[in-house]
């Protein structure tokens, strides 16, 4: 099933984590679902069975193709027995480095030598993950877009190190779980999306920290002279400003930019607590069924 990968484990059932399982068990691939806390799986498990339940009624999937799924996908709060015979793990934990090192320490350690580790991680290049591992010719970045389940790109990215195998491997699952791998043999910060996004995100906070224009104001004129889908605002509360805190923390601890140190507005949000849709308030408000 492409390039000898028959088993994927997630690590970390949050917002994304638990769509790239999903993803990968409709696949075809055997999946198992891995966090330590017991909660998140089980709003995982039932937020998928929702999800597929109405992609049956509105005819985007059969109900046969529901049930190989589910059959395919399983959940534990172990990461031992999770990535036993794991060919694939992608880690979708939070984005702070010392965690995620940690976690690859561990991954190291407890999967087969066959098994490519890679990090869903939006920011961070993934030698400064393999450096902790003793196989950097196998990890890579496998960056999804939020949300999984709907976004078609995943950006593939290789270190010095990553050996084209790897790279190969990687592409081929994300042809067969039908989305477009686009292969970045570079290693630059954000990559190439979110370096993008981060410039209009940068501006656009500047605009409306400096009294130019509102927020919402910001966002409309981003979307009906653009054409982007969401506004800046928009998207900040749709990813959750403490993602996008610590997307700007890491780059700024790498450049010491002054560009690039998250903004007031930013921290204001974490500190309060009003990270967007996932708590039902950010720069807007939220009705309870609108959270995703």
């Amino acid at each position: 099933m492409g390039n000898g990968i028959k088993q994927i484990v997630v690590v970390g059932a949050g917002q994304m984590g638990h769509q790239i399982a999903m993803l990968c068990a409709l696949g075809g691939y055997r999946t198992v679902l891995q966090d330590v806390n017991g909660e998140a799986l089980r709003k995982a498990e039932a937020n998928l069975g929702e999800r597929m339940s109405d992609w049956v009624k509105k005819g985007k999937l059969s109900d046969s193709d529901k049930e190989t799924a589910f059959a395919l996908l399983s959940y534990t709060d172990s990461l031992e027995e999770a990535v036993r015979d794991a060919d694939l793990v992608i880690e979708a934990i939070v984005e702070q480095l010392d965690v995620k090192r940690d976690l690859f320490r561990e991954l190291d350690r407890l999967t087969p030598a066959r098994a490519i580790l890679a990090t869903n991680s939006s920011t961070m290049v993934n030698s400064l993950l393999a450096e902790v591992t003793g196989r950097p010719e196998k990890v890579c970045n496998m960056h999804f877009f939020f949300p999984p389940l709907v976004m078609e790109c995943v950006e593939i990215v290789m270190s010095d190190q990553t050996s084209e195998e790897t790279a190969a491997a990687a592409m081929a699952v994300c042809e067969r779980i039908g989305r477009k791998g686009i292969l970045l043999r570079k290693e630059i910060s954000g990559f190439v999306a979110n370096r993008i996004l981060g410039a209009i995100q940068r501006e656009a906070i500047h605009l409306y920290e400096e009294g130019i224009a509102d927020f919402k104001d910001i966002d409309v004129i981003v979307k009906k002279s653009l054409g982007h889908l969401l506004g800046p605002f928009e998207l900040i509360d749709l990813s959750g400003a403490d993602v996008v805190y610590s997307a700007m923390q890491h780059l700024f601890s790498e450049t010491g930019n002054l560009r690039d140190k998250p903004p007031a507005c930013i921290l204001e949000k974490v500190r309060t607590g009003e990270l967007g849709r996932k708590t039902g308030v950010g720069f807007y408000e939220y009705r309870k069924e609108e959270v995703l």
